[in-house]
């Protein structure tokens, strides 16, 4: 019996949350703290074990088509039999972490390596891309490059993805508020702002831009003050536009408080994850054990640069 096994990252959006709508950038990386484990096996019928659902592929949930069609495709592609799949994620879904698009990664892959065929990049991307449409109708590709590349994303709307080396030295920790992320009501809120307030909205928007370009540059020269300075003017920035909640301020001001270089929300808003920026990882570690005790439902930790795999 032949196994085929695949992984993938979780993703963070780092800078450029909202205001990417608009045509600023947006800075995203692959977040190896939270991940996909797919294996793949020879089996009688198509079966699916998953942290959602366990039986028959044709009997999925609806939120699971992705999965349901992306496996079919491969296997009509390919014209291989039947074969049963088991999906270990860390990723919390719904929460801005590139939960969907890391399954399709981690699927294709482990398809290709239960088949013993090579996988290019430009083909990996078309799958998740086809996966990624089924889920969420218009992917921007972000998540797709992120959970399945080793470097961070610069993205702007329009333009081809480009990446660069994460060369910074420290760590970042990301908090789950456990509520869910309302990432549509958030954008329509902000194009409400547009409608409302145009020129206090419109310099909000070039304020997450400009910041998202100097995020880019701390990174680049080790600037782990200027990153963090970037990162906590963002949050407050996001708040002006309506997009922050209660409980990401609690937690952003705590980590802030217990020694962050800076902290802020990540993804949508109204809900989801925050992330926090510290020099050591022990540093992460006293301020996730302060924000798990106010409050926050799951941590993560990552090292960043030279202490990607510390």
């Amino acid at each position: 019996m032949s196994l085929g096994t695949g992984i993938a990252t979780g993703k963070i959006i780092l800078m450029g949350e909202h205001s990417v709508v608009y045509g600023e950038p947006a800075i995203a990386f692959p977040f190896a703290g939270a991940k996909v484990h797919v294996e793949m096996t020879d089996s009688l019928g198509n079966e699916l074990t998953s942290n959602y659902y366990h039986g028959p592929l044709e009997g999925v949930p609806p939120h699971l088509k992705n999965v349901k069609e992306l496996l079919l495709r491969l296997q009509n592609d390919y014209q291989t039999g039947p074969c049963s799949v088991s999906i270990v994620s860390t990723i919390p879904s719904e929460r801005g972490m590139g939960s969907s698009a890391a399954v399709a990664v981690a699927l294709t892959r482990a398809f290709f390596d239960w088949q013993q065929n090579d996988l290019a990049k430009e083909l990996l991307l078309d799958y998740v891309d086809f996966s990624e449409k089924i889920a969420h109708g218009n992917p921007s590709g972000i998540d797709a490059a992120a959970t399945s590349g080793s470097e961070a994303i610069y993205f702007i709307k329009g333009q081809p993805i480009t990446s660069f080396p994460l060369t910074i030295d420290g760590f970042l920790l990301v908090a789950d508020t456990g509520i869910k992320g309302q990432t549509r009501t958030a954008v329509k809120s902000v194009a409400h702002l547009f409608d409302t307030q145009k020129h206090q909205t419109s310099q909000a928007i070039s304020r997450l831009g400009h910041l998202a370009q100097k995020a880019k540059e701390a990174i680049l020269h080790n600037q782990l003050t200027q990153l963090g300075q970037a990162m906590t003017t963002a949050h407050e920035t996001l708040q002006q536009l309506g997009v922050s909640n209660q409980k990401l301020d609690e937690l952003v001001s705590l980590a802030l408080a217990n020694g962050a270089f800076g902290a802020k929300l990540t993804g949508g808003g109204r809900g989801g994850c925050m992330i926090a920026l510290t020099q050591t990882k022990s540093e992460a570690e006293a301020i996730s054990r302060i924000l798990l005790s106010n409050g926050a439902c799951a941590t993560w930790i990552q090292g960043l640069g030279a202490y990607e795999y510390a």
